[in-house]
């Protein structure tokens, strides 16, 4: 599932365009895949806590995540994490300042509830690609190991 965090968008200002980008990440891996679009703040936590229930291996949000007074999406995600995977997060910012210094300011989270994994990206597409591009070695593999898959040994 992807939830946009975007309350222009839910309100029609303007088409969100991150949404349908994660969208088609997850189709290009054969992912059926759901956007909602939703104001900033407590519709972030709701449609978050619907995802969990319905059992979806996996939700990326995106928006939410800067400074504004209405950036709220790490704090509905932080609440519902079971265990959070910082080392996930780092690396897309870390990612993200080779485009900008902004990536930086981020305040997004990674972790894992129950057998979901929610992932947040910044609102940008370019944040959006650099999430995606982080994401494209380890989500399959995080969505497996909540599903009770072992390591693959390579040595």
């Amino acid at each position: 599932m992807v939830v946009v965090a975007s309350t222009r968008a839910a309100a029609g200002v303007y088409e969100d365009t991150a949404g349908p980008l994660i969208a088609e990440w997850f189709a290009a891996r054969g992912w059926a895949c759901v956007v909602e679009v939703v104001p900033d703040g407590a519709p972030v936590g709701r449609a978050l806590e619907a995802a969990i229930a319905a059992g979806m291996d996996a939700v990326i949000t995106s928006g939410g995540t800067g400074v504004s007074p209405t950036d709220a999406t790490p704090e509905m995600t932080r609440v519902l994490l079971d265990r959070e995977l910082p080392g996930v997060a780092e690396e897309i910012r870390r990612r993200g300042t080779a485009a900008t210094p902004l990536a930086i300011v981020s305040r997004g989270l990674a972790g894992v509830t129950g057998t979901t994994v929610i992932v947040n990206l910044p609102g940008s597409r370019g944040g959006v690609r650099d999430g995606l591009d982080v994401l494209d070695g380890v989500l399959e593999h995080l969505v497996d190991q909540l599903h009770g898959g072992d390591h693959v040994r390579t040595d």
